[in-house]
């Protein structure tokens, strides 16, 4: 008997698929969605809460949380009274990563016509989310200078997935021995493009440099043709 060999279709195919229908939709709606991963504790959730806080004048904003459990994080955001959406992954076998068919759901909930920016907060995790396109404009990696300067030589297809990375907590550098020369030579060793922005989501220092930067973007996505 002949051996049949069966050639398996790439597992990632239907989430390239419709994160293909998300940039179509976003460019479709001329909204700017980022997509905002880390390890878990680095500070993502106080960083949307200041970003919203100093974009929402400006732009109408919603977000999508991605949690394995809890409302936590979507709760702690709800003061700024715009449209939440939490993902919670142990409704799908406790996933460490967000999947584009999950953003597009979400997306079809929001009243789209009234948006111009999405944040996604990813699930806290420096592996999975990595290798799962949502259809985001851009990925930004958060990383605080608490978890140590090896963390992008250490995981380096996080930081090669993303173009911008966010280093914060540098409010606590003077209590930490804390080499920023060795951080950002593993960063740039592993993507030599990538933007780096140095900040405080508990201060507010270096915010402006990176909002300056989001709205560049949010506004040449707004007057895209």
């Amino acid at each position: 008997m002949a051996t049949q060999i069966e050639i398996l279709k790439d597992i990632f195919e239907s989430s390239v698929q419709k994160a293909a229908e998300i940039r179509a939709l976003l460019r479709e709606k001329k909204i700017y969605m980022i997509d905002v991963m880390s390890s878990p504790g680095s500070g993502k959730t106080t960083a949307t809460d200041r970003l919203i806080g100093m974009l929402k004048g400006s732009y109408r904003i919603a977000v999508i949380e991605g949690d394995i459990k809890t409302t936590k994080d979507a709760e702690k955001l709800a003061k700024h009274d715009i449209p939440i959406i939490q993902i919670e992954t142990a409704l799908y076998n406790s996933d460490c990563h967000l999947e584009s068919t999950w953003i597009k759901r979400c997306l079809e909930k929001f009243d789209l016509d009234k948006l111009n920016l999405v944040i996604i907060e990813n699930i806290g995790n420096l592996i999975c989310p990595a290798e799962f396109e949502l259809g985001d404009d851009e990925r930004f990696v958060m990383l605080s200078v608490a978890e140590g300067e090896d963390k992008p030589a250490k995981y380096p297809p996080m930081f090669r997935s993303a173009k911008t990375c966010i280093l914060n907590k540098i409010d606590l550098l003077p209590y930490l021995d804390y080499d920023m020369n060795e951080v950002m030579e593993n960063i740039r060793r592993v993507n030599p493009d990538m933007q780096v922005f140095k900040v405080s989501a508990k201060t507010g220092e270096g915010f402006d440099e990176l909002v300056a930067y989001m709205r560049k973007n949010i506004d040449a996505k707004i007057r895209q043709p």
